[in-house]
């Protein structure tokens, strides 16, 4: 395993809160650079490019005036751009991350090389999201700096390879940072991760239910009541296959005769449309199976720190174990 690219080698945890649309803000990103876990959120979650702006400059405060105060580097912060023609915000807010100098830009539904050459202008890292290995061959040929493995059983617009079968096939296309995604909740999974031969961990549904979430209390209700099993993959919300949780489909007369169904909205990007769907549509991934509370960003990831180093002084355990069979 290659060591991760600055800034990135500033996390205490191989991991990184995912962008969750309308749940993910800046009291959630805040709160994970402080605690060694990357915080990321969608440039979308804000409905103007100023509004933006204004988190940009609201989260790199409260970056630096804890470093100053605790001596302690923070994590890096990130931002997810939408690739896309449709995107009419994304020249201005490309723009953005260059004044701001934001450390990570993941983008979603294309990857554009002069992107990526003007982030990397002052140093910024690109990560794309794939969930198959064409996709990851044509981020690769963009020279994004990390792939981002949507796994099977990942919450939001997701795939549905097994992350094993698919850090294989990207691993002979792409030799730059790896991370993936798909039903990560606890320490012992982000170990399990880089044991697969992945670098990092992306994690969205654990962090819906956190205090500095944006998501309703209800939405965090139903992820505690709700099992992998509760769990659906359709096209029927936003046009793109994503994961959600089935009650909340059914509460919004969605049901299984419409699985199959795939909507006309535009992928993701009339945020009047989207935000209006995803408002009460709620998604998660698989890993529902394992929150069972709705700690503070600081409970969890103390919790994530122990749960991972317990699981490697197991796994040197039965290593030791098996060598001393031999």
């Amino acid at each position: 395993m290659k060591p991760l690219p600055a800034p990135l080698n500033q996390t205490s945890l191989p991991a990184i809160a995912a962008p969750m649309f309308l749940v993910s803000g800046p009291d959630l990103v805040i709160e994970c650079c402080k605690n060694g876990v990357v915080g990321t959120f969608p440039a979308l979650n804000q409905r103007t490019s100023e509004g933006f702006e204004e988190w940009l400059i609201e989260i790199k405060a409260a970056l630096n005036e804890f470093e100053q105060v605790t001596g302690k580097k923070a994590a890096p912060f990130g931002v997810n751009l939408i690739v896309h023609p449709t995107n009419t915000r994304l020249e201005e807010d490309v723009k953005l991350c260059v004044k701001h100098q934001v450390p990570l830009v993941i983008t979603s539904l294309g990857a554009i090389s002069l992107l990526v050459d003007t982030i990397h202008s002052y140093g910024g890292l690109v990560f794309h999201d794939i969930v198959k290995k064409r996709h990851a061959e044509k981020a690769a040929e963009a020279g994004v700096d990390g792939l981002i493995l949507v796994s099977a059983g990942a919450g939001g617009h997701s795939g549905t390879i097994n992350p094993m079968a698919l850090i294989k096939d990207v691993r002979k296309v792409f030799d730059k940072t790896i991370v993936v995604a798909g039903s990560i909740s606890t320490g012992q999974d982000i170990a399990t991760v880089l044991q697969m031969g992945a670098d990092m961990a992306y994690m969205g549904t654990r962090f819906i239910n956190t205090k500095e979430s944006k998501a309703q209390e209800e939405y965090k209700k139903m992820v505690i009541e709700s099992t992998s099993s509760d769990i659906v993959h359709t096209s029927s919300v936003s046009g793109i296959p994503a994961n959600f949780m089935e009650a909340s489909l059914s509460a919004a007369g969605i049901g299984p005769e419409d699985y199959a169904r795939t909507a006309k909205l535009d992928p993701g990007l009339d945020m009047n449309s989207e935000a209006k769907a995803w408002k009460t549509i709620w998604s998660a991934g698989h890993g529902v199976s394992a929150i069972n509370d709705c700690p503070s960003t600081e409970e969890l990831i103390k919790r994530l720190h122990e749960e991972f180093e317990q699981a490697l002084e197991i796994q040197q355990q039965r290593l030791n174990h098996y060598k001393q069979s031999k």
